[in-house]
């Protein structure tokens, strides 16, 4: 079990914008997407029990590259830019979203794909868009309802069985919530992640 404590020596590896530059070795790839400032990185540095690994900020759009973190050469995290930040160009949205869609339609080595949205708001259009690419792309997904510590304790799972009526009314996906401050359900996600590294 990759429970955090056992994790020794993670370390970021590269930032890429196209397939040349992505590690080459055939390490599978958990790979984190969602609207900026969601809190991938947090998620990242969470996971991994470390403070700075990933890069947080507090201000939206930051991640412009693909950011992928070696995780004690066993897999790796891949942090996408975030999606829907609205200071951006339309050039530099549409230039950083193809690039998203290359690496997720074109890489073999994705063995999961973290979904994030916030436990506060409906899902986003571009939630939606977001959705319906995962879905079309056909690889293993798991949804977090991230930040679940900045709502009432009682609420967290009604929230969430809403959040997944709207997003996925088929109710055939996982969705769990999940708090970077309170470390809610890491325990279930190492539990997901180790299966579908170990096949």
């Amino acid at each position: 079990m990759f429970v955090n404590i056992f994790i020794k020596n993670p370390k970021f590896e590269i930032s890429a914008v196209n397939p040349k530059q992505y590690p080459k070795n055939d390490l599978p790839e958990i790979v984190l997407v969602g609207k900026s400032n969601v809190g991938k990185s947090s998620f990242i540095n969470t996971m991994i029990n470390r403070k700075k690994l990933a890069r947080t900020s507090s201000e939206p759009g930051k991640t412009r590259q693909i950011n992928f973190y070696n995780i004690d050469q066993k897999f790796y995290f891949v942090d996408l830019p975030g999606y829907g930040y609205s200071k951006m160009s339309k050039q530099e949205q549409e230039k950083v979203g193809s690039f998203i869609e290359q690496y997720l339609f074109n890489s073999k080595k994705i063995a999961l794909i973290i979904f994030l949205i916030d436990i506060r708001h409906s899902p986003t259009e571009n939630d939606r868009l977001m959705y319906n690419y995962i879905i079309s792309s056909n690889k293993p997904f798991l949804i977090l309802a991230n930040k679940a510590d900045k709502i009432a304790p009682t609420k967290v799972i009604p929230t969430c069985k809403s959040l997944q009526k709207e997003l996925n009314p088929l109710m055939d996906a996982t969705l769990l919530p999940f708090s970077s401050e309170k470390k809610i359900y890491s325990n279930d996600v190492w539990e997901i992640i180790e299966k579908v590294v170990n096949g």
